[in-house]
């Protein structure tokens, strides 16, 4: 089989109203962009990956046909190989990577976590906030939450006052698992407001929950290369530390464990390893006796990727981006069919490959 066609589609999709994501400052979003990839091959399958964009997109696939075009796309090694180089220069391979493996488990005829040595099986969701919000709203939203079958919650934060946020919410539910996201490892800076923690901030904050108590674990307080500091944070607090949702490529995941940085692993295959190396770094955390719970906020397509590896390695948790107006709706809107839990758990799909299926009118479009 031989890799035939590349093509890209920048696709975008208006929501209905718009949240304050922690990680764009200062700017409220609410359309969604992604790049669709779509890989075409000489025995007729077709593959697709994506990744985020941003407004208008950029186009990518006159570069990436360079390095695609008569290659096997069973080879996944000896491309990933080739796309060292598109990774160089940008964009991030990684979308396209995925959609290797939907054409590997179609020509297969077999769903992705079966390639990658597991089962069908269910993982208990949590509710992934993106915004920061006053804890009276934020109590709502969990009761929400919980009227859906939903058991855990991350919330978001950006100051070390907001764990007053926090405490309310322990308060209010002394049972609920809770996550809570700092955002320090990285930001889209459109209006360069961000605001930064020092390693004083991180280890406040940090022994602010552990006194809060029962928090599953700090995602990001400090920028995501800094493995050294994430260590001497480990070190000094018990909440468990997490990170590592956009370092780019499995090195960096090596240096986290290196240094003992982390508890929680979190690569996301749309953003920081594609499917075959966050199988790996899964298989790292399995080794080392730490957790995988990958980052899912991409797409609809980012999110399926993520999940196939999550099954295959038995994550004990699946991020379920929920900030309304972003549901999951919006978030697998390139999609025909939209991927919901059912009482806090959500099941990978079981046809082949990534098993969805692209909306034919966006495509026509």
């Amino acid at each position: 089989m031989q890799i035939t066609g590349v093509n890209q589609y920048n696709l975008e999709h208006q929501a209905e109203g718009a949240f304050e994501p922690t990680w764009i400052p200062e700017y409220p979003q609410g359309t969604h962009e992604v790049a669709l990839f779509e890989i075409e091959t000489d025995a007729g399958i077709t593959g697709y990956g994506a990744m985020p964009s941003f407004a208008g997109g950029m186009d990518f696939a006159e570069p990436l046909s360079l390095f695609l075009l008569g290659e096997d796309p069973h080879d996944v090694e000896g491309i990933l190989g080739k796309l060292e180089s598109v990774n160089l220069i940008g964009p991030r391979p990684w979308g396209v990577e995925i959609a290797l493996w939907d054409v590997i488990g179609k020509d297969a005829g077999k769903p992705i976590y079966e390639l990658l040595g597991g089962s069908a099986s269910e993982i208990p969701i949590y509710a992934s906030t993106g915004e920061v919000m006053p804890a009276d709203e934020r109590i709502e939203y969990v009761e929400d939450r919980l009227d859906e079958g939903v058991e855990a919650v991350k919330l978001r934060v950006t100051e070390v006052e907001h764990l007053d946020i926090v405490r309310k919410v322990r308060e209010a539910f002394p049972d609920l698992t809770l996550m809570v996201d700092a955002n320090k490892g990285w930001a889209v800076r459109v209006m360069d407001d961000e605001v930064a923690w020092s390693y004083g901030d991180a280890l406040e904050f940090a022994r602010g929950l552990d006194e809060i108590g029962g928090v599953e674990w700090l995602e990001e307080p400090l920028p995501r290369h800094d493995y050294a500091q994430y260590a001497r944070l480990r070190d000094a607090v018990d909440v468990p530390i997490a990170g590592g949702e956009f370092n780019n490529g499995i090195h960096h995941f090596r240096e986290f464990v290196e240094h003992g940085s982390l508890d929680v692993l979190q690569p996301d295959a749309a953003l920081a390893t594609g499917i075959k190396r966050a199988n790996e770094v899964a298989a790292m955390a399995r080794q080392h006796g730490l957790r995988y719970v990958p980052h899912t906020w991409t797409n609809g397509i980012g999110f399926v990727a993520n999940l196939h590896v999550m099954v295959a390695n038995d994550s004990p948790w699946c991020e379920f981006p929920m900030e309304p107006p972003w549901d999951p709706e919006v978030r697998d809107f390139l999609l025909t069919e939209t991927l919901d839990h059912e009482d806090g758990f959500v099941t990978p799909p079981d046809g082949p490959g990534l098993g969805v299926e692209i909306e034919p009118d966006l495509l026509a479009e």
